[in-house]
């Protein structure tokens, strides 16, 4: 329903439509309603994104944040100065704290938690004789193979059937053997055990190259980028094939209005054809700098690349050049054999089999000394998990399973087997205290030294008036910092404090301010100066940036608010 130049004809359109057929006709509706929907989500999102704003006095805040730059004096008590066996805490402290938090025990999505064993599969000992001796079979067959046969012989043997042939020189040279350069043709080296494959060469040729060339060439591509429509691999070689034959004839000049005529690459359009000269580090493909740097000046050919048929024309090359070496390769993957693969599993079958308890699982890890993993914080959409690619069947047996369960399956990746044990189930909500009794014991302690803290500083340090004298009363030391600002991220020798950057930037300088619990101990902090740094930003500037940021977070920001409120569980994967 295009026109000639590619725009919409509504009179071919009409036709098609009142000529459709049903299953068009579905599929018309479909469009229809896809286009609707789209452009209704569009106008939602505009909706949005236009109704975001950052005030003035917010962007002068801003500002503010980024240029008020503070020195400052802190002394801290950590939290691991007390040991935790010196804070005593009782079931009215875990359930207090645990009340007076909820907030930090929910769970907006369901989730589970795994300890698993991984049979990681390996080749044996006698993988590694097998698989070299057919790599000296491989080597000894490949001697007699003629440079035509090279090909198809190494296609027969290699890992997946794939042909490498390259062409190097001594700097980029692969063979570990330096007899390579003075050896005949025909030589076969290896095997060689390369980490991850045993690897058999064989050096197929050896010529000089030009170190550089200069072509100039015409494009008959697979699309005709004039009409935009596709063209045939034949019909493109039978255009250069009579481009060509014009060339050699002399019936046509190979020159800039000629190039713009015919070739369909437009870059080279204002040179005639013509990119200059180019060395093999050029990142022009293969054949096209193979014709340059092999070629003699004058000569004329068609070359085939993925782009379709260039006709090139060698103008000049280098007066130096330097010897390649084409070297074919034979590669197989260093990997367990069907017998070896077979024999893990049955481990990892008779170690789920034996083990089908969560204490069971935990004694024969101990016992056999196996690396017990963890994964948490796992969705029933997770396709993969750390270590784990393609674990939809694994993740499918969480979301079915009970808190406890020791999966009976073992579960098979790409060179490993799985045993799991499903040790958490956090559902979405205020989860349990009996979930998150751990996590609350070490936060209450830490709140429970925290406090204890707060009263130290208070009653030994409250009534200093420097920095100095609250670190001589508390037998601390003092850390300075300068040029802190409201947007720094960490705090020397500390790392992430927030607290402290809060309290810093709200304090005059000359001041001081009272303890404070913070995430990494309680401190007292003084602030000595306030600068002003100069940076080349206008209110105007932090006003657009930020209502740039709102703007752009709005699309995701919008998705997961709708979902809150949607109440909309998704258990697509238990049907995938």
């Amino acid at each position: 329903v295009a026109g000639a130049d590619g725009s919409l004809d509504l009179m071919k359109l009409n036709q098609w439509v009142n000529n459709m057929t049903p299953d068009a006709e579905r599929f018309w509706m479909n469009l229809e309603q896809g286009i609707a929907e789209s452009r209704e989500a569009e106008k939602y999102a505009a909706l949005v994104k236009k109704g975001l704003y950052v005030t003035t006095a917010e962007a002068k805040d801003m500002l503010a944040q980024q240029t008020k730059q503070m020195n400052i004096g802190f002394v801290m008590k950590r939290y691991t100065a007390v040991s935790d066996s010196a804070v005593k805490i009782n079931d009215d402290d875990i359930n207090k704290y645990y009340k007076d938090h909820l907030y930090e025990f929910s769970s907006y999505e369901t989730t589970r938690k795994i300890e698993y064993v991984s049979f990681d599969v390996v080749p044996s000992e006698q993988d590694m004789i097998n698989l070299e001796n057919d790599m000296k079979r491989i080597a000894e067959e490949f001697k007699t193979k003629t440079a035509k046969e090279d090909s198809s012989y190494i296609a027969q043997e290699s890992e997946e059937g794939q042909v490498t042939i390259s062409d190097l020189t001594k700097k980029t040279m692969i063979i570990r053997d330096s007899s390579v350069y003075t050896d005949p043709v025909g030589t076969v080296y290896g095997p060689y055990n390369e980490g991850a494959y045993f690897k058999v060469y064989k050096l197929s040729g050896v010529k000089q190259v030009a170190d550089s060339a200069r072509v100039r060439h015409i494009l008959i591509g697979l699309t005709d980028t004039r009409t935009n429509q596709p063209r045939t691999a034949p019909v493109a070689k039978r255009m250069a094939d009579s481009i060509l034959a014009l060339l050699k004839n002399k019936q046509v000049v190979f020159d800039s209005n000629y190039v713009k005529a015919v070739s369909d690459d437009p870059g080279s359009f204002g040179n005639g054809g013509d990119y200059g000269w180019f060395d093999e580090n050029k990142g022009f493909v293969e054949p096209f700098k193979k014709a340059g740097l092999e070629g003699t000046k004058g000569n004329i050919s068609v070359v085939e690349t993925q782009f379709g048929y260039h006709i090139i024309e060698v103008l000049d090359i280098s007066k130096t050049s330097h010897t390649a070496y084409r070297v074919a390769q034979i590669f197989k993957l260093i990997g367990p054999s069907p017998e070896t693969t077979k024999e893990y599993y049955k481990q990892a079958t008779d170690f789920g089999g034996q083990n089908n308890t969560s204490e069971l699982f935990e004694k024969a890890i101990e016992k056999q000394k196996l690396n017990k993993r963890i994964a948490d914080n796992i969705k029933e959409n997770d396709k993969t998990l750390p270590g784990l690619d393609n674990a939809k069947e694994l993740v499918k047996w969480m979301f079915a399973a009970n808190k406890g369960d020791v999966s009976s399956q073992v579960f098979e990746f790409k060179d490993k087997f799985v045993v799991a044990h499903l040790t958490g189930i956090r559902n979405k909500g205020t989860l349990p205290l009996d979930e998150v009794r751990e996590e609350v014991i070490v936060k209450a302690r830490r709140d429970k030294k925290a406090q204890e803290m707060i009263k130290e500083f208070t009653a030994k340090a409250g009534a200093s008036k420097s920095i100095d004298e609250v670190a001589s009363k508390l037998g601390l030391g003092v850390e300075n910092m300068e040029n802190l600002t409201f947007t720094s991220f960490n705090v020397i020798n500390v790392g992430r404090e927030d607290a402290l950057i809060g309290t810093a930037s709200g304090l005059k300088a000359g001041s001081i301010s009272k303890p404070v619990i913070g995430e990494n101990g309680v401190f007292m902090v003084a602030v000595s100066a306030v600068n002003e740094a100069k940076l080349p930003t206008t209110v105007t500037d932090v006003k657009n940036q930020a209502e740039q940021t709102l703007v752009g977070r709005s699309d995701y920001e919008v998705y997961n608010a709708m979902r809150d409120v949607a109440n909309i569980e998704d258990h697509r994967a238990k049907f995938e």
